[in-house]
């Protein structure tokens, strides 16, 4: 390739759907600008998709073909971008490309959480390497900069919006006062969310992302099943509307914080207290540091960057020990955002900086440690409450006195007058810090008394973020 000397190298390019037409088009049409600042012409060798037909004719000039082995195999082939998704063939292709000691460009984050130490591994044995920028965060440099410009911090916390399709349904829900049923139409009439939304609205993608980066971020192996998981699918209007009369917006985050430390690094998140004898004990070596891995809707306080990423936009915070607070922001999906990300890939790879970083850099999943991580119950936050309690008198005591039974202590009580045909009224409760453990085992006792109707709504609240000293 380029870094060897040659000018001219050769891209197959496996599935042209969204995101590959958009790498096609960049290559065709910025081709001379990436020659001039690169020295280097970029070439599609082969178009693999799996039904010409599907595809108008003015793509007839491309070198299209059905056969992506074959389009592998060529010698001609000296990069393969793999675009194609998914875990199932599109593994095939990358180890059929890696065997043969050709570079992987990919944006598929789910195969890289499933099965990213065995593929990083294969890829080291054949004396090649995997990019992936796409895969987190579309057009959003966030990979590069965390093996570049973040490599001399210590990680304390990773966290941030990291899906657009769940951040577009919480923005029309926030700001129009939609249903979720019909900020997800609104989303899939934009384009931002598939026919099947599960994987978004789950919160699967959003923990997939974390999964990828956070495990270089703290330079520890992450699996998905590792990262607690809540989508935004059972989120209803009345809590978007209480959490703004609170001074919150609701945001499906992911977070990956270390909590083994002196401080946590997000106020009202995550520290660690002692757990009784029976409490869920951390994975892993006691050598890595302890993390918080989650992904759920969480109450964000107004005035934090956060609140203010709107519609499918994604933005991601960094905290480490010498920088303090970083923020990137960006369209995190989408075909040019994506597939400029995999551009950037390829140059990387054709210079030769990512095959070197590849084997230089200590910090792929393939050889780190497996990550140490805190039981959801022993998380300690904040709390948002709703509950539907009879309206009479008595109620709020046996409310309070549950809560106090485990060590919760209220910060606010809001209650409407309103009422339904059965005389419930809606009551939202936010608490001071308390361990999830407790909470849980509280809700059970509200949630079972004959004045509560089940179940009571319980998200986390985050508050502002701290800054850390520098040093």
């Amino acid at each position: 390739m380029a870094a060897n000397g040659k000018s001219t190298v050769g891209v197959c390019l496996l599935g042209c759907g969204v995101v590959g037409g958009g790498v096609e088009r960049i290559l065709r049409q910025q081709r001379d600008l990436l020659y001039r600042r690169t020295g280097i012409d970029f070439e599609l060798r082969h178009v693999v998709v799996k039904d010409r037909n599907d595809y108008p004719p003015n793509h007839a000039e491309l070198p299209m073909s059905t056969d992506a082995n074959a389009a592998i195999d060529d010698p001609r082939s000296d990069i393969v971008v793999e675009l194609i998704g998914g875990t199932g063939v599109a593994g095939s292709f990358i180890e059929r490309a890696l065997r043969l000691g050709k570079p992987v460009v990919t944006a598929n984050k789910s195969l890289l959480a499933a099965r990213g130490p065995e593929l990083f591994a294969l890829a080291r044995q054949h004396d090649t390497c995997i990019a992936f920028e796409a895969s987190c965060g579309g057009g959003i440099p966030i990979i590069q900069s965390l093996l570049h410009g973040l490599i001399a911090n210590r990680c304390q916390a990773l966290l941030g919006i990291m899906n657009g399709t769940c951040n577009f349904i919480l923005t029309q829900m926030t700001q129009k006062g939609h249903s979720y049923a019909q900020a997800l139409g609104d989303a899939q009439k934009a384009g931002f969310a598939e026919a099947n939304p599960t994987l978004d609205v789950s919160g699967r993608d959003t923990a997939q992302k974390l999964a990828i980066l956070a495990g270089l971020a703290f330079n520890v192996r992450i699996a998905e099943s590792d990262i607690h998981v809540e989508g935004i699918d059972k989120l209803q209007p009345a809590d978007i509307g209480y959490a703004t009369d609170l001074g919150y917006v609701i945001k499906l985050l992911a977070i990956a914080e270390r909590v083994d430390g002196p401080e946590s690094a997000v106020e009202g998140s995550g520290t660690v207290q002692a757990a009784a004898v029976s409490a869920p004990q951390p994975r892993s070596s006691d050598s890595e540091p302890l993390l918080c891995l989650r992904v759920h809707p969480t109450l964000v306080h107004r005035e934090d960057q956060l609140a203010q990423v709107s519609g499918s936009f994604n933005a991601i915070s960094f905290f480490g020990h010498a920088l303090g607070h970083a923020l990137f922001y960006g369209r995190g999906a989408g075909r040019a955002p994506t597939a400029s990300a995999i551009v950037s890939d390829l140059v990387g790879v054709a210079l030769g900086t990512t095959p070197q970083m590849f084997k230089r850099l200590h910090v792929f999943p393939d050889q780190t440690p497996a990550a140490r991580v805190l039981p959801i119950e022993q998380l300690k936050s904040r709390y948002y409450l709703r509950l539907s309690a009879k309206d009479q008198p008595g109620v709020l005591a046996q409310v309070t006195a549950a809560l106090g039974r485990h060590g919760i202590s209220l910060s606010a009580v809001m209650q409407r007058e309103s009422e339904d045909a059965e005389g419930y009224v809606p009551v939202v409760i936010t608490t001071h810090r308390a361990r999830e453990g407790d909470v849980r085992q509280a809700l059970k006792e509200i949630d079972a008394l004959a004045t509560i109707q089940p179940s009571t709504v319980c998200l986390r609240i985050m508050d502002q973020p701290k800054e850390f000293a520098a040093g």
